[in-house]
Formats: structure tokens, C-alpha cells, sequence
């Protein structure tokens, strides 16, 4: 996206919220920090922005990164430490981000899922398609008492180029919609930002994550939040749960 450099604070300003609830930075066990080191430098850049709670979320996906509660354990805790020895004063929590397959429904049925509180489910579709069975998937979640949270639904473009629609009825069947910071920013491309402030206006949107892997997501972000273009999309970003849970 295009940014006003007639408008540039020296520090990025601060986020409408205090809760980030999708971030990937508990070390070495998917695709975002693999590092302790790397984790506090994105923690401490986080906390710049004003956060002062995050819900760490891993990815979940079968056959690349079968995580459960178990083998987060153990690098949570080495993350936790650190950040204390380090001063960082934020109040670290996680839960996963569930991809739609057969693993997440092993998981499911074995009751070995984690959660944000209230019981609200961050899960995801493939990039490619929707998963088969979506509609049976969300029932079946409410019926057990979750609430699903589909992580950025702006990024599946088989939706947003061809099928908005799609967006009101899967929300309709009690889906909340998780929105990137990063779509905001313009990371990903115009449609996505397109998408996300479609999402914002129509009020389907219920809580916005930085979705944070590595340094240049941070670099991204830092950017977004010293333009003028935050400024205006504040004032969608002022109706989210992410500071209720």
C-alpha cells in the first residue's frame, strides 16, 4: 500500500487494543520464531505498539506441524522465562491455530485442544480451497460449546474474488472472523486490505491479530502505524473483542 510520507511520526503510534490474540513466537516448533532470541525481539517491538497481553498461537496443520498442548509446553515455558529475565512486562498466554484437517479433528475428538478463554477457537482453511464438511465443522464446534474464530478470512481468495456472500453466511452460522493486522497494512496485497475493511464495515469482525512470524512483519507493521492511513482505519478498529477475553 501507498503511504503518506508527509505524515511520519518518529515511533509508530499506538494500537486501539492491549490484546494481541495471533502471533507466532514461541520458538522452533512452526514456520514463525525459531529462536528464543529472535522471540524477544519481536516481543519487545510488540510491546512498543502498546500491547501488553498476547495469546502466542501455533500452528496446529497436519503432517507439518502436528503440535498439541504437550509439545508447546516445554518452548512456552523456556519463552516465558526469557521474557521475564528480560524485563519485557507483558503478559504472555497461548492457545493454536487449528488448520481444518484430520489431524485438528483427531485432536477434537481426543478433547486436546487449546483455547483462548470463553472457550473461542482459532482455526483456519487451506489457502487453496475450503475444507470439505465447513458448515458440519462449525455446528459440530458450537454444539461442544466453542465458539470458531476462522483466522484471516480475508486471505482466502476464493472467498473475497469470488464469493463474499460466503462471508455473511458462515457468520451467520456463528463463525466469528479473526482480521490480520498485517491485511491492513497492505502485506499481503490491495484485495486483502480491500477484504479486511469490507469485513470491519459490514460488522463481522471480532477480533484483529498481528499474525507476527518474523522481522519484517514487525518492519511492516512499524510502517503501517506511522501512516496516516491507521489513523483513519481506527475508528473500525474500535468495536473488537480482543481486550474482552
Amino acid at each position: 500500500m501507498l503511504f503518506d510520507f508527509f505524515f511520519k511520526p518518529r515511533t509508530p503510534q499506538k494500537l486501539p487494543f492491549l490484546t494481541d490474540i495471533h502471533s507466532h513466537v514461541i520458538p522452533g516448533i512452526d514456520d514463525g520464531s525459531p529462536d528464543v532470541d529472535t522471540s524477544l525481539f519481536l516481543l519487545e517491538r510488540m510491546a512498543g505498539w502498546g500491547l501488553t497481553r498476547i495469546f502466542a498461537s501455533p500452528h496446529s496443520t497436519q503432517d507439518r506441524f502436528e503440535n498439541t498442548p504437550q509439545t508447546v509446553a516445554a518452548p512456552f515455558a523456556r519463552l516465558c522465562e526469557a521474557s521475564k529475565a528480560k524485563g519485557l512486562g507483558l503478559e504472555l498466554r497461548h492457545h493454536m491455530e487449528y488448520r481444518i484437517d484430520e489431524f485438528f479433528i483427531r485432536q477434537l475428538e481426543n478433547n486436546n485442544l487449546t483455547t483462548l478463554p470463553g472457550n473461542f477457537l482459532l482455526i483456519e482453511n487451506a489457502f487453496s480451497n475450503e475444507p470439505w464438511g465447513l458448515d458440519s465443522v462449525i455446528y459440530e464446534l458450537t454444539d461442544r460449546g466453542f465458539t470458531p474464530v476462522m483466522a484471516h478470512p480475508e486471505r482466502y481468495q476464493y472467498y473475497s474474488r469470488n464469493h463474499r456472500a460466503r462471508y455473511c453466511d458462515l457468520h451467520d452460522k456463528g463463525l466469528y472472523f479473526q482480521v490480520n493486522l498485517l491485511s491492513l497494512a497492505g502485506y499481503y496485497g490491495k484485495l486483502e486490505r480491500e477484504t479486511a475493511l469490507y469485513l470491519l464495515r459490514n460488522g463481522m469482525v471480532q477480533f484483529v491479530g498481528t499474525d507476527i512470524h518474523r522481522a519484517a512483519h514487525i518492519d511492516c507493521i512499524d510502517r503501517y502505524l506511522r501512516s496516516r492511513q491507521f489513523l483513519k482505519d481506527c475508528n473500525l478498529l474500535g468495536r473488537l473483542h480482543n481486550d474482552s477475553l
